[in-house]
Parts: structure tokens; C-alpha cells; sequence
């Protein structure tokens, strides 16, 4: 009979580990894989809208549901990619004084757990949308996955590439909606989502090269190849393409509106301009880390986004 306040002890004779502590794990589990599939960025998938929003699709329940869709399902292939990418990047990450305190990192998430999750999240994602939606938005879903996995093996080591792949990320976001409802997509469009996600994506890594600046190596190996003056000429051209494209997409569209008061879509320029001069500010800084926390976390760029929005409602309702 075991005494009072005596350890329990395993068939070799050693102390045996309590067992609450592996509960409690376990039941923290799927908040912790949650975390790793990164809910914040989550917001990035609400470019799907952005095609439908421009050709005024947005007033139908049957587009709006299958758009809820659409963001569902390419929610759950980047979340694919965040797992299998943590859980390739857990030592990395370890070194990172922002980057270790992700779940598979800092051990709240077993490596094998994240590997299977992810994968199963990547099948089941195009699958779904293969069921659900037509071929085109399988095929976009896949190829999105592909590239991505890709990209966390091999292209995320290449000069320049590893821009490109997170840059057609969030292009192939800006697209699939519109595939997904049969949408025609416009050049200055594309090339306006294109350059606008390069823009974001080099202004980061910008912000990354300078709080690394001497260790980039030891989290993300690229840093030490690319230099701050060859990413800061990569956001510097990308922004002004974005806003020539943009200026060009929004007079050669605001012809075709008849009915209304004023050229609203030619004044969107104006908070489009601004937008992207106020995130300039951050990218100079250095400071422009996570988009989704330069959006959500600036208050002045929150009202010019607004104002944007609303301008742009007024010209695509034509009023």
C-alpha cells in the first residue's frame, strides 16, 4: 500500500511522470494548432472578394455564399502551409526572438502533429473546392498549395524567387475569386494586385534585413544574401507600378460609367495614392513586419482605407 505523499514509482523503479501535465497538452492541442495556422492572417484571404467587388458582384446571396466558400477553402490551404512550414522551420524558429514563441517552435505543438494536419489540409482543400466549386478554383487551389510546399522545401533559399513565389500568393488570393463566379479579370487588375503584394511583401522583408541586419542567417538565410538597398529599390518600384497601373485600370474603367454625379473611381486614386505613401512611412522605417499588423494597427491607414472603400462602392453602384 503506497504511503501518503510518496512518489509513485514505474515498473523499473523510477519515478513515474504525472499524468495531468500530458492532459493538459492534449487538451490544449487544437488551440495551439489553431494558433499555428495563424488566424490573423487570415484576413489576407479577403482578396478573394476583391475581384467580385470590382465587377460589382457582390449583391447576390448565391455569389456572396459561394465567396464565403472560396475563403474557407483557401483558408485551409494556407493554414497547410503555415503548419508543414512551422513544423519544417522548428529549430529555426527557435532563434528568432519573435518566431519562437510559435506553438511547433516552442514544443506546444508535436512536429508530427503539425506535418499531418497540414497535409490533410492540403488534400482535402482542392478536393473541396474541386466538389463545390468548378475546375478552374480546384486547379488554382492546387497549384497554390504546390508552390507554396514548394517554396517552404527549396524556393524560400532562392535569390529573388522566393519574392516572386510569396508575391503570386497573394495574386493567386486576388484571382480565385473571380474564377470562382466566372469573373473576366482585367489586366491593370492583375497587374495592380501584383505590385501591390510585391510592394508588401519586399517592404517586409526590408524591415526584416534591418532588425536582423548581422544575424539574418541564423532565421532566414536569404537576409544575408539580399541587401537593404536592393530590397528597398524592389518596394520603392513595385509601389509606383502599383499606383501607375491602378491610376490606368481606374481611368480606362471610369469611361464606361455614365450615370454618375461625380467620377468616383477616378477619385479613389486619391485615398489609393495615400494608402500607399502611408505605407511607405513603415516600410522606411522598417518597420512594416506583418502586413496584416501594419493594416489593422494604423489608425490613419485604417480611415484612408475607408475612404477608399467608399469611393469605390459609390462608383460601382454608379451613383
Amino acid at each position: 500500500m503506497t504511503e501518503p505523499g510518496a512518489a509513485l514509482l514505474d515498473e523499473g523503479g523510477t519515478p513515474a511522470a504525472p499524468a495531468a501535465p500530458a492532459a493538459r497538452r492534449l487538451l490544449a492541442l487544437p488551440g495551439a494548432l489553431v494558433r499555428t495556422a495563424r488566424p490573423r492572417q487570415w484576413i489576407k484571404n479577403v482578396l478573394v472578394v476583391a475581384a467580385p467587388a470590382a465587377a460589382g458582384r457582390l449583391a447576390s446571396p448565391y455569389d456572396i455564399a459561394q465567396l464565403s466558400l472560396v475563403f474557407c477553402l483557401f483558408t485551409m490551404a494556407a493554414s497547410a502551409v503555415y503548419l508543414i512550414n512551422d513544423a519544417r522551420d522548428a529549430e529555426a524558429d527557435r532563434a528568432h526572438p519573435d518566431k519562437c514563441r510559435r506553438p511547433v517552435a516552442a514544443g506546444e505543438v508535436p512536429v508530427g502533429v503539425a506535418y499531418a494536419t497540414g497535409a490533410a489540409l492540403a488534400v482535402l482543400a482542392p478536393l473541396a473546392a474541386a466538389l463545390t466549386c468548378n475546375a478552374m478554383t480546384a486547379t488554382l487551389l492546387s497549384g497554390y498549395v504546390v508552390m507554396q510546399l514548394a517554396y517552404c522545401v527549396k524556393l524560400k533559399h532562392v535569390l529573388v524567387v522566393d519574392l516572386v513565389v510569396v508575391t503570386a500568393g497573394f495574386l493567386m488570393r486576388a484571382m480565385t475569386g473571380g474564377v470562382a463566379l466566372g469573373i473576366p479579370l482585367s489586366r491593370w487588375f492583375l497587374i495592380t494586385a501584383g505590385f501591390g503584394a510585391l510592394f508588401m511583401v519586399s517592404a517586409k522583408r526590408y524591415s526584416e534585413a534591418l532588425q536582423m541586419e548581422g544575424r539574418g542567417g541564423a532565421t532566414r538565410a536569404l537576409l544575408d544574401a539580399y541587401t537593404t538597398g536592393y530590397l528597398r529599390f524592389v518596394w520603392q518600384l513595385a509601389a509606383g507600378v502599383a499606383v501607375l497601373a491602378y491610376c490606368m485600370w481606374a481611368l480606362e474603367a471610369g469611361g464606361m460609367e455614365g450615370g454618375s454625379l461625380l467620377p468616383w473611381r477616378q477619385l479613389s486614386m486619391v485615398p489609393f495614392i495615400g494608402a500607399i505613401l502611408r505605407y511607405a512611412v513603415f516600410a522606411d522605417r522598417g518597420s512594416a513586419g506583418a502586413p496584416e499588423d501594419v493594416v489593422l494597427h494604423d489608425r490613419a491607414l485604417a480611415v484612408i482605407g475607408l475612404v477608399w472603400v467608399t469611393l469605390y462602392a459609390l462608383a460601382v453602384a454608379d451613383l
